[in-house]
């Protein structure tokens, strides 16, 4: 499966993406894709919606200590439901439907979610600190949410007159 990451201002990243009923083999060849991709353009986080997939799914995978991320940590939620959030917590935020952006993001330190695995077990997880946030980013995209969505008014003025220079000097560039 070819996927491709969408990126901003394509109008399919603010749909609301749909729960998944069938854990099938196109589920599984969905996540199977969204792995690499995730990992070759430097993500720790893809929701599908960002493949172009409007379906209620994410995949994760925080860097270790040396930075790697071996495949062996990754988790795929399904379906994900935060039952529990607490604290507050303010991180730099990136994303790769709006490569190159970068803005301090005020999110719950920690959070517990019940989701679904690959093959529609029903799944606990406690998480805090990066992992944490990560899932809360990856979450709001299956709203339809981006982290830019989350800015202030002057801190979101700021950002769309970057990002249109910023694309303008790409075109230049061609």
């Amino acid at each position: 499966m070819e996927l491709k990451i969408v990126e901003y201002p394509d109008k399919k990243l603010k749909e609301k993406s749909l729960e998944v009923k069938n854990f099938d083999e196109n589920l599984h060849k969905l996540l199977d894709a969204m792995y690499p991709l995730m990992i070759e353009t430097n993500g720790i986080g893809l929701a599908a919606i960002q493949v172009a997939h409007a379906k209620r799914v994410l995949i994760l995978n925080i860097p270790d200590e040396e930075g790697e991320q071996p495949k062996d940590n990754l988790i795929e939620m399904i379906n994900p439901l935060v039952t529990k959030k607490e604290g507050d917590a303010i991180y730099q935020e990136g994303c790769l439907s709006v490569p190159g952006f970068y803005e301090d993001i005020n999110r719950f330190e920690s959070v517990c979610v019940n989701y679904q695995d690959r093959f529609g077990n029903t799944k606990y997880m406690e998480a805090d600190g990066l992992l944490s946030i990560a899932i809360q980013h990856e979450m709001d995209h299956l709203e339809g949410i981006l982290f830019i969505d989350k800015l202030s008014y002057a801190r979101r003025k700021k950002f769309e007159k970057e990002y249109k220079r910023v694309c303008k000097e790409k075109k230049e560039k061609k």
